[in-house]
């Protein structure tokens, strides 16, 4: 019964704003940016998510996030927090509703051809030099919610470029699914929130439906350019040591008190 009350809101809350977001995207008006934020913090709001930030979020415009990447439901919790904009593999574009979203939110399809490399990076340097700040997933995939898959360096082709004549602020970001109404996450719960391999969505999505409230941490970590580094694989190497410790505090219970709870997330349980 849970599942089926939080489907209707989550449908109720996308009906009610998908037609805004078709209209200002279609004028390329200014909410347009913002309208999408709104969105996520009402989905979750509406499954239960309470979001807990560790660490302070870069104030350098543009900005490029990395973070790891366990489930299409990072999608809402960092799009929750961030005025940003996701980098996505090329098939997020054709799933039904979640497409037309990722499209409405001026996402940048990627494919994982390395004859399309230079193109995208250019289209994500474009991007950047207009002032968007974008969200990247540099494992390429999702992952089991127990550890952070390497990172691919190609993705950080975009770093190596000034930004408007100032190296670009790439930031790394560390998202653990912590507690399920107030009981540590273990392993054995996280595939409820991990979404990997050949699982199929709509069934994983129900079952996210009928959880309690969820405690996601979401830890930003210190920012960093590549003058920093010799290279951009230094750098990927860099980022993933840093994603992969903060993952790693999260999941085992280690990070301390939390710099500030969401004010638009649920209160604790």
């Amino acid at each position: 019964m849970m599942a089926f009350i939080t489907a209707l809101r989550f449908a109720g809350w996308t009906a009610a704003l998908l037609p805004v977001q078709i209209f200002l995207v279609r004028f390329n008006m200014p909410l347009s940016k913002r309208l999408p934020m709104i969105w996520h913090r009402g989905v979750c709001r509406i499954l239960a998510f309470r979001v807990e930030q560790h660490g302070e979020i870069s104030r350098t415009r543009p900005t490029m996030f990395v973070c790891n990447h366990t489930s299409y439901l990072d999608i809402s919790i960092l799009g929750a927090v961030l005025p940003a904009s996701f980098v996505a593999k090329a098939e997020v574009r054709g799933w039904p509703l979640f497409g037309l979203l990722a499209r409405l939110q001026r996402t940048v399809f990627v494919e994982r051809r390395a004859s399309r490399t230079a193109e995208h990076r250019d289209e994500m340097v474009r991007r950047l030099e207009k002032g968007d700040n974008l969200i990247l997933f540099p494992e390429g995939t999702s992952n089991d919610g127990n550890r952070v898959l390497p990172f691919k360096s190609a993705f950080f082709g975009a770093a190596e470029k000034t930004i408007n004549g100032e190296p670009l602020t790439v930031q790394p970001v560390s998202i653990s699914y912590i507690r399920l109404d107030g009981i540590p996450v273990g392993r054995g719960y996280r595939p409820y929130f991990a979404w990997y391999g050949d699982m199929e969505m709509a069934g994983h999505l129900w079952n996210v439906f009928g959880l309690g409230q969820t405690t996601v941490a979401v830890e930003f970590h210190q920012p960093v350019s590549i003058a920093d580094f010799a290279s951009r694989k230094e750098m990927s190497a860099h980022c993933h040591r840093v994603v992969s410790d903060g993952v790693s505090r999260g999941i085992h219970g280690r990070l301390g008190k939390a710099a500030k709870h969401a004010w638009w997330a649920p209160k604790s349980a």
